[in-house]
């Protein structure tokens, strides 16, 4: 997968991130029984800054709910949020752009079950 560079401000940020095939194997807590991180997921969510926020976002059933839990506990992956039974179709974000032309929201769309290589550098100016 290619890398892409998105140039952020110093502000904090909200993290809305899909679960499934985005951050663990696609339906692995079905297939395999368990979860399990992809390649290069766990450094990238520690490399988010301690001021930003952490919302996950799932289809899975709240049925899967402590499981669900479980594992990101014992990964140490820090979240503020999670969303279970969320619809299967798009995601959409609506933000507003702020007066200083900063664009408050950007979507990315990654192939499934492989982390991005994207980078967040942030640019002070914004």
């Amino acid at each position: 997968m290619l890398s892409h560079k998105h140039i952020v401000s110093t502000m904090g940020k909200t993290w809305i991130l899909d679960l499934d095939g985005t951050i663990v194997k696609h339906n692995g807590y079905k297939t395999d029984g368990y979860d399990t991180l992809l390649d290069g997921a766990k450094d990238f969510l520690d490399q988010i800054s301690e001021d930003d926020m952490i919302i996950l976002l799932t289809s899975r059933p709240e049925e899967y709910k402590d499981c669900t839990i479980h594992f990101l506990e014992e990964n140490h992956i820090r979240y503020h949020h999670i969303i279970f039974n969320a619809p299967y179709g798009e995601r959409i974000l609506i933000n507003d752009e702020k007066e200083s032309g900063l664009k408050t929201a950007l979507a990315i769309n990654t192939k499934r079950d492989e982390f991005m290589k994207d980078q967040f550098l942030s640019d002070p100016r914004l």
